[in-house]
């Protein structure tokens, strides 16, 4: 290359970087001015994202979490926030992303823009009633008798008040509040993730609790990010395109849905 052109090619690369940050938007501005990322979850629905017996976070979501900290070459602050709350922490700014099981759908997508889905889940029943577990559609789970638990501001939530308007629901505040609850009693059933109903009947065996063999529903799950910075968003996308072609959300389902190792570190 001519020694002429060197130093003009050096001052358009500084212009366009300059560029590129006078354009970023607040979310992305905010990460690169202080090199952190922060991700709000729940850390109450393993195995996408729990607490450890150290009361540090492990799950899916934190592997993914991490991930794009690394890919972005900032620090991981993970916020972990009751579930109902996540979608407020991102519109106040106090998170970057949420990253916690949360499905997408039309009514969270008025408020944050979703960048996947990353995956696939869906609802079952988890219940001690072997009737309710046999159940093969919503139509057994309609009974004015029926005391149902779903995940506040969840999708399971808004399922119950939706296909099972007669049936009476309980709203948690957490998986495991529901859980505890179910097996004290309180509830007839608990309508959640089909992983989070399948890890309760393998973590409580002398409890009877048994879940569906399929899922009701099927929900593709993503990440919520601000819905005002376009600069952001194309970052996110492109970072999750890029685990998915080169195999690594295949290999973070295989370490966190098809082996176990994990669930002795769980309290």
């Amino acid at each position: 290359m001519h020694k002429f052109f060197r130093p003009f090619l050096l001052g358009v690369g500084l212009l366009l970087a300059c560029a590129q940050l006078a354009s970023a938007g607040e979310t992305l501005q905010r990460i690169i001015d202080f090199k952190v990322l922060k991700v709000g979850m729940s850390a109450d629905q393993p195995p996408m994202t729990a607490l450890n017996k150290q009361g540090g976070v492990m799950g899916y979501d934190v592997d993914l979490a991490r991930a794009m900290a690394r890919a972005m070459r900032v620090q991981l602050d993970i916020k972990v926030i009751p579930f109902g709350g996540l979608l407020e922490a991102l519109e106040k700014g106090e998170v970057d992303m949420v990253i916690s099981n949360i499905s997408i759908t039309p009514e969270r997508t008025e408020s944050a823009y979703f960048v996947g889905p990353y995956m696939m889940a869906g609802k079952s029943i988890l219940t001690r009633d072997s009737v309710l577990a046999e159940a093969k559609d919503s139509g057994a789970l309609n009974r004015e008798d029926l005391k149902l638990a779903a995940l506040k501001n969840s999708t399971s939530a808004i399922f119950v008040r939706e296909n099972l308007p007669d049936a009476q629901l309980i709203e948690v505040a957490s998986n495991d509040d529901g859980v505890s609850g179910l097996i004290k009693g309180d509830f007839d059933a608990m309508l959640a993730d089909m992983a989070t109903c399948k890890l309760a009947v393998l973590r409580h065996p002398d409890a009877g609790l048994v879940t569906l063999k399929e899922p009701l529903t099927i929900e593709p799950v993503g990440i919520a990010i601000s819905g005002d910075d376009p600069q952001f968003k194309n970052l996110v996308d492109n970072y999750l395109e890029a685990y998915a072609k080169t195999g690594i959300l295949g290999k973070l389902r295989e370490k966190w849905f098809e082996q176990g190792d994990w669930v002795g570190a769980l309290p």
